[in-house]
């Protein structure tokens, strides 16, 4: 089983530390980074590309948008996922994401455990890439 890196965008500090114990708990997942705000996001990234397996994203954040960041992630490695992880889960929304090149999109409230499986599913992917 692999540990899946995790860039987690969440400006809500209780948000990211619960989503932080929890993807430790419940899957085999490891927070590489964390970030706020827009800005924040697009500067780690481009600064560890390849780096990261999955970028978790909040659409609404400090400074900015999360779909700008999803937008900023097309042209990454088909192994590295991007998936949208949010209280705004409407169907706008999440077309809105899925056309920016989202993976998935979750609702933080009734979509958790659904996001789990996927986080599960990634550790256990022969196609996910290990750190280099």
């Amino acid at each position: 089983m692999l540990t899946i890196l995790v860039f987690l965008v969440e400006d809500n500090p209780l948000i990211a530390s619960h989503l932080s114990s929890a993807l430790g708990e419940l899957a085999t997942a490891d927070i590489v980074a964390k970030a706020e705000s827009q800005h924040e996001e697009i500067e780690w990234l481009a600064a560890h590309k390849g780096r990261w397996h999955l970028a978790i994203v909040d659409l609404f954040l400090k400074e900015g948008n999360g779909l700008e960041v999803v937008r900023w992630t097309t042209g990454r490695e088909a192994w590295q996922k991007v998936v949208v992880l949010t209280n705004y889960a409407s169907e706008q929304a999440r077309t809105l994401c899925l056309q920016a090149g989202a993976d998935r999109v979750f609702d933080k409230s009734t979509e958790l455990d659904s996001f789990f499986e996927i986080c599960n599913s990634m550790s256990n992917s022969h196609q996910v890439r290990h750190r280099e």
